[in-house]
């Protein structure tokens, strides 16, 4: 594995550097700051030149800072030769304007897949995108892991009976039944209509979750309006116990007062997005680790090997 070499950008190098541990490896050297005008300056500190290199750096909050510095990151190893690089986006940002559903909006991944293909990824390697067709967006071979295998051991480790898992909308029924399936769980949907961005109105469930126990499964948690309004409905409706599990925490704005205030008994997340120490210490949240789950898949990458088996 001579050849392999990790380097981490400033979003969550705690994550790249669990990554590379799990690989018996250390972080690549890199100088990555700022001029005093605010622009990124970055510079590979050793030879990379025929290598295959991996840069791990979710585009996470502050999304444009963090994916400058990914495309910044790209264009220096290309024009260093490396051999290949591939771009390790835990959490892909802009995802959520993924299709043009009225007049006159962009479509963001679609553009931010196009900027790291122009800036000399060979491939990409995500997780729970936003949604799927998001893969079909980049112009290079592109894997999407699912924290699904990690969160499901732990909800199983609760031991919970009468579990139902419950998706927070329509458009997430398809990975909420998947879960489902593997917890051997009932299923119940969250019908909700969308006011505005960030505010979300729970109108009923469909599905019984009277005296049950129910865990609300979504790719993020953004400003926890979704899912606080989930769990209020489910209690409602005469759930026990009121559980949220997701790959990616977000978590901006009223998010965590939302959270502290609502009928949650946990809020399970992992690690794909840094939280501060006011996140971390909750609590109510809990943080399980996917860097076995990266560092399996780009060791399979690197030996051409096939990672299907991580995909469930």
């Amino acid at each position: 594995m001579s050849s392999l070499k990790i380097f981490s950008g400033n979003a969550n190098p705690a994550l790249a550097r669990e990554i590379a541990g799990y690989l018996g490896l250390e972080l690549g050297q890199m100088r990555l700051g700022r001029f005093s005008d605010g622009e990124i300056d970055c510079a590979i500190q050793e030879n990379v030149r025929g290598c295959d290199v991996f840069v791990i750096q979710p585009t996470s909050p502050p999304v444009n800072e963090h994916l400058m510095e990914l495309l910044i990151m790209l264009d220096a190893f290309r024009r260093a030769s490396a051999r290949r690089m591939t771009a390790v986006i835990p959490y892909f940002g802009y995802s959520r304007q993924d299709k043009k559903d009225k007049p006159r909006v962009p479509i963001t991944a679609k553009l931010v897949a196009d900027l790291i293909t122009a800036a000399g990824a060979s491939r990409a390697l995500c997780m729970d995108l936003h949604s799927l067709p998001i893969q079909g967006y980049f112009n290079l071979p592109v894997d999407n892991l699912f924290a699904a295998p990690v969160i499901i051991e732990y909800v199983e480790s609760l031991q919970l009976r009468n579990l139902t898992v419950v998706s927070p909308d329509a458009g997430g029924v398809s990975r909420a039944r998947a879960i489902a399936k593997r917890l051997d769980a009932q299923l119940a949907i969250v019908d909700k209509r969308r006011e505005s961005a960030n505010v979300a109105e729970v109108m009923h469930i469909v599905g019984d979750v009277d005296g049950r126990n129910t865990v609300i499964y979504d790719d993020m948690i953004d400003t926890a309006g979704t899912i606080c309004e989930a769990a209020r409905a489910l209690k409602k409706a005469g759930a026990q116990r009121v559980f949220a599990c997701a790959a990616h925490p977000v978590l901006s704005g009223p998010a965590l007062d939302r959270i502290l205030n609502s009928e949650l008994e946990q809020v399970v997340v992992t690690n794909t997005i840094p939280l501060d120490d006011s996140k971390h210490s909750c609590s109510r949240i809990k943080v399980l680790s996917v860097a076995q789950l990266f560092g399996e898949a780009i060791r399979r990458i690197r030996e051409e090997t096939s990672i299907s088996s991580l995909f469930v």
